[in-house]
């Protein structure tokens, strides 16, 4: 009897995360027991307003913060107890980040931008250029390789930063408030892209305050004080009013 392939393990997997912050005296508990499984493929929101955590849950994710205590598994790796070191190997290679302010170098045109991780982890040129001229044709700019930030409109420039987050093959897509500074032709460019990056088998979480941008994802979960739940809106027609 043939043997039953072997799951993969989840993209995410958080087991009684806790994380503290010590100012003298003073201690204040950011985080409080959060557990999280997020499976290879899935596209979920967390969401939650201003001081919910949900910024410092994103770091611990993105291996930009370390946690105080539980355990956090990314593809399999536990990144729990990893040096500094090999949290810049796995931020570099193994997620792709992609932020509210685009983080372009306005120097560079949209080809180098996209080359930087590549450059980071010592690929040679010809590669990186291949590869960097098929993540821009993904996120539909390859006719704009020579442009730079500033020759680019809002939106195109958070095409820009997503290709550069796909560029390594990253196992994660991790975004944070990425519609917040555009308008909403371009909130809808970036939406349509993310889901269609989520069609195509990619990993994505993304944070948000905004309900509307939530409502996009195959699942959202709500942080408030510390701790996380599942939405229990199944439509998530208006997560406002779960966060009320």
């Amino acid at each position: 009897m043939p043997s039953s392939p072997i799951a993969p393990a989840p993209v995410i997997d958080i087991d009684g995360l806790r994380k503290t912050y010590s100012n003298g005296r003073i201690e204040f508990e950011a985080l409080r027991g959060i557990s999280l499984l997020i499976d290879s493929g899935e596209y979920v929101a967390i969401m939650g307003p201003s001081g919910s955590g949900k910024s410092t849950l994103m770091n611990i994710i993105g291996c930009l913060d370390v946690l105080t205590e539980g355990r956090y598994k990314l593809a399999g790796d536990d990144v729990s107890e990893m040096t500094e070191d090999k949290l810049a190997v796995i931020r570099n290679r193994r997620i792709g980040f992609v932020f509210q302010q685009f983080n372009l170098l306005a120097s560079l045109d949209a080809l180098r931008n996209v080359e930087l991780p590549l450059l980071y982890s010592g690929m040679g040129r010809d590669e990186r250029r291949i590869r960097s001229i098929d993540a821009l044709e993904r996120v539909g700019l390859g006719d704009r390789l020579s442009n730079r930030p500033g020759e680019l409109s809002g939106g195109q420039q958070q095409r820009v930063a997503i290709a550069r987050a796909l560029v390594t093959e990253p196992d994660l897509l991790l975004a944070d408030e990425p519609t917040g500074n555009l308008d909403s032709t371009s909130t809808r460019e970036v939406l349509d892209l993310l889901a269609e990056l989520h069609d195509q088998g990619r990993t994505i979480v993304l944070i948000t305050h905004e309900a509307d941008v939530a409502a996009e994802a195959s699942r959202v979960l709500r942080i408030r004080d510390g701790m996380l739940a599942e939405s229990t809106d199944p439509d998530r027609a208006d997560l406002a009013e779960v966060l009320s």
